[in-house]
């Protein structure tokens, strides 16, 4: 069989640029910026009562330190309101400033109104059009949450959920469609619910004394081919800052790959500026997977950097022995542990790339791809383990201390590299 001729080169892929509005989340002196040209930001999620001050600080703190930029809280009940300023205050101390959002449905228009002080804390508003009010109530109770956004200066979410859209709203649209010559499948009629609730809904806000800037919108659905056309939808229809997530992804591998599916072709196409993956954990799981998956999958897609990425093979029967595991999950675990501190030490360590392979047939070539990379030996290879550093072989490694003395290595690169350009000593 003969071999075309090579035309044009290949064409090099990237995410497509994302044209949202910018937003800004202020809390104290501390600024971070939403949508345009922004980084896409990690949210996540306390499961924590909120009233329960000392269990919400600590789940807040853990989410931050994977690597959440925005922990959203319930505010459901008169007790909850009322921990806010301590939840904020107990943070501070700690030196975590992450910001806190409120989470709202059913009663926000009067915690906000009473509770003051939470009010001004939060630096986010989350707001369920469908979970504001019935009826008359509606618009009165939506305004009233307005209103405290503009009181206090604070961005809203507007969160549209399938799961509980205005029933009014998706009757109307029901009836509309029943009087189409060609009348729409049902689940159209939903997604046109969704995306018109949210921008309806948005706009409202700005009829109010808003700001557009100040808006971010979502429409969470739990399906993957749901969450694509519904999001599609809403970017071409208005330019507001879009939140990404499935709604309750599920557990485990199933929400893991659904969430990925789904939001890893929008952000390509440069829909989405924030994300969260809604995975329900595993007993005894912490709360902190979420964030580790969702920040994962903006590294795999080149949009963020957040943790050194460390390339290993899956083994073969080559790979006998466990060695390569062992040392690859110690040596990622060994990083992800580093990241809160080298991140203020090291500027641009998460962008380093370390390989732990497994036997000679890939190991010396991705170990040179890598900024860092181990080869150890496969089956009937020689008990030897050479180390590259900046594509050329700088040692190899023998004896019962390889992982140890792979680890040190990596740290004194890690010193070397990004200490002296941050200027440390």
């Amino acid at each position: 069989m003969q071999m075309s001729e090579a035309g044009a080169p290949i064409p090099m892929v990237a995410p497509a640029p994302r044209h949202s509005r910018q937003a800004r989340v202020v809390w104290g002196d501390k600024v971070i910026t939403v949508g345009g040209d922004a980084p896409v930001r990690v949210q996540s999620m306390t499961n924590t009562d909120t009233a329960d001050v000392k269990a919400t600080v600590m789940q807040v703190r853990q989410l931050a330190l994977a690597g959440s930029e925005f922990v959203r809280i319930t505010v459901n009940t008169p007790e909850a309101a009322a921990a806010v300023p301590e939840i904020r205050e107990r943070l501070d101390r700690m030196g975590e400033f992450v910001p806190l959002v409120g989470d709202f449905h059913y009663n926000g228009h009067r915690l906000l109104t009473d509770f003051p002080e939470c009010a001004r804390t939060l630096s986010k508003y989350r707001i369920n059009p469908g979970n504001v009010g019935k009826g008359d109530k509606h618009d009165k109770q939506f305004a009233q949450m307005i209103e405290a956004a503009l009181r206090w200066d604070k961005p809203v979410r507007i969160g549209v959920n399938w799961g509980s859209l205005d029933q009014d709203l998706l009757t109307g649209l029901m009836d509309e469609n029943g009087t189409r010559a060609q009348p729409w499948d049902a689940r159209q009629v939903m997604y046109e619910a969704l995306v018109r609730s949210a921008i309806s809904s948005a706009r409202r806000a700005e009829e109010l004394g808003m700001n557009g800037d100040q808006v971010i919108l979502s429409c969470k659905v739990s399906g993957v081919q749901d969450l694509i056309a519904v999001y599609r939808a809403l970017a071409k229809r208005c330019d507001y800052a879009l939140h990404l997530g499935l709604t309750e992804a599920g557990m485990g591998a199933k929400g893991i790959v659904a969430s990925t599916a789904a939001m890893a072709m929008l952000l390509q196409e440069g829909i989405g500026d924030t994300i969260r993956v809604s995975l329900t954990p595993k007993p005894g799981e912490p709360r902190t997977q979420e964030v580790l998956v969702a920040t994962e999958i903006l590294q795999s897609l080149g949009l963020r950097a957040f943790a050194p990425s460390v390339t290993a093979c899956p083994g073969c029967g080559r790979t006998t022995s466990t060695t390569f595991q062992e040392l690859a999950k110690q040596i990622d675990d060994y990083l992800r542990a580093q990241m809160p501190l080298w991140r203020t030490r090291y500027p641009g360590v998460e962008k380093l790339r370390v390989a732990v392979m497994g036997c000679i047939v890939n190991g010396p070539g991705e170990s040179k791809h890598a900024d860092i990379g181990i080869s150890l030996p496969g089956t009937g290879e020689a008990p030897a383990a050479p180390v590259y550093i900046d594509g050329q072989k700088a040692t190899t490694l023998r004896g019962e201390h390889i992982a140890t003395e792979f680890q040190q290595l990596v740290q004194d690169y890690v010193e070397r590299r990004y200490g002296l350009a941050a200027g440390a000593t």
